[in-house]
């Protein structure tokens, strides 16, 4: 048996990734194997592992050579548990990678490419002083922001390796994804010449940049993502989840001659999910709150195409309605007629 240089990808799916980035990240996935695929060293070397975190881990695909690696749809779920997602990667760790022994050469190795949006929900602390015990001298990993907004002091807890993907295009995202697969290319072309067993493709500055990863933490740990608003719902005629994702804006303004600046949270869209997102979400009751007069937009329901999305049923959760007299909450099951007033209201939002 070749001796396997394994490939690790630990992809944040919570919410705050719903939309373009999820979906660029599943398209990236599948043009990454199909590259090495076409690639005789990482043929011989490269074996591939995809697992994902929301507020709960799940491997999505367990370590296989890329012969036989199809590339999954991947799900969405809530919250953004980085201690979970890192506790779930250095299980598998230990349970698939072949140490060397006095018989046997073990695997190469692994390389860990974590990809994340945002701001983890939970307590880090712990799993990260665990990777840097256990993990850091036996593992290469490289932390990827997808955005402005990542706690990237965090990551460079994890590692030195840092970088920050202007993801502002498709055009980025596909350059992205090749320097990806060179990077792997490149590792896989090292290993097999018993010379540098990590090695990172050229850097386009455009695209990628190594970031320092001394930027202060939060003030406040609340543990919830405060860079975007994803609010859930369900369908009144499919009973089907869906999500309303809303972006931080920060405008100026004046008041009594004096200039402040203001946080509104304008409308991403509306993206229908399926019930791996519950399976996916955190279990810890969160119940954190925000004011409707702080959101710019109402979307349509993307899974019926009811003109409203946004009607809160008595019991606290949010589904569409239409043109019935009386509908139906697909929650609750609790019956009744909605109207309109004014002013905000309270309503749950998710972690992000």
């Amino acid at each position: 048996m070749n001796r396997r240089l394994p490939i690790y990808f630990l992809i944040d799916v919570s919410e705050s990734m719903v939309g373009e980035p999820i979906q660029q990240v599943e398209e990236g996935l599948s043009t990454i194997i199909q590259a090495l695929k076409t690639d005789p060293h990482a043929l011989e070397t490269v074996y591939v592992s995809i697992i994902v975190f929301a507020g709960q881990p799940k491997t999505l695909v367990p370590l296989q050579e890329i012969v036989s690696f199809y590339p999954p749809r991947f799900p969405v779920g809530s919250g953004t548990s980085l201690s979970k997602g890192l506790g779930h990667l250095m299980y598998e760790l230990r349970s698939n990678i072949v140490k060397t022994t006095y018989e046997q050469k073990g695997d190469w190795k692994p390389i860990v490419f974590l990809f994340t949006d945002g701001v983890p929900t939970d307590d880090t602390n712990s799993a990260i002083t665990e990777w840097k015990q256990n993990w850091a001298k036996t593992a290469n990993m490289v932390a990827i922001s997808f955005g402005d907004e990542t706690d990237t002091k965090i990551l460079g807890q994890l590692t030195e390796n840092v970088l920050h993907f202007k993801n502002t295009n498709v055009e980025s995202y596909k350059e992205f994804f090749k320097w990806v697969t060179d990077s792997i290319k490149t590792s896989s072309v090292s290993v097999e010449n018993n010379s540098s067993e990590f090695e990172l493709a050229k850097i386009d500055g455009d695209v990628i940049t190594k970031i320092d990863p001394t930027n202060p933490l939060p003030n406040d740990q609340q543990y919830v993502d405060d860079n975007f608003v994803v609010l859930s719902g369900k369908c009144q005629n499919t009973k089907r989840p869906y999500l309303m994702k809303y972006s931080k804006s920060i405008a100026p303004s004046i008041y009594a001659g004096v200039e402040l600046t203001s946080k509104k949270y304008r409308l991403v869209g509306a993206y229908q999910v399926d019930n791996s997102y519950f399976e996916l979400a955190d279990e810890a009751n969160t119940n954190f709150k925000i004011n409707t007069e702080e959101l710019i937009g109402s979307p349509t329901c993307p899974c019926c195409g009811n003109q409203v999305a946004f009607a809160m049923c008595g019991c606290g959760k949010i589904h569409c309605i239409g043109e019935e007299s009386v509908s139906t909450c697909p929650w609750c099951g609790n019956q009744g007629t909605y109207g309109y007033g004014e002013g905000g209201f309270d309503v749950n939002r998710t972690q992000g």
